[in-house]
């Protein structure tokens, strides 16, 4: 699945992504956040080098349930599960150099 370039306002259900099967990474924040804003490009490039992946981006803010129940605190998070367990995060990237590690787990 390709990047997506903007959070939906809709999120998946936490016992979706528990039930899932396979590899997804999980993109918590917002479009008006400039962190998330300067994050894209690196998101981007890192996701061109891994085409079968699975990209959701997540609206987060207050009264968001699916980004508390995965504890973020900072935009953007990434977070990597695989049949529906966390593999790893991270947190406000700038570089394809902290993000492509993650993806390679």
């Amino acid at each position: 699945m390709p990047y997506v370039a903007t959070y939906p306002a809709a999120a998946p259900e936490r016992a979706s992504l528990d039930a899932t099967t396979g590899t997804l990474l999980l993109e918590f924040g917002v479009d008006w956040c400039p962190h998330c804003q300067a994050a894209q490009p690196a998101i981007e490039q890192a996701l061109a080098a891994q085409p079968a992946l699975t990209h959701i981006k997540v609206e987060d803010g207050a009264g968001r349930r699916l980004g508390r129940s995965f504890r973020v605190k900072l935009w953007p998070t990434l977070i990597l599960l695989r049949d529906g367990v966390e593999l790893g995060r991270v947190v406000r990237p700038l570089t394809v150099d902290e993000v492509a590690p993650l993806l390679a787990l």
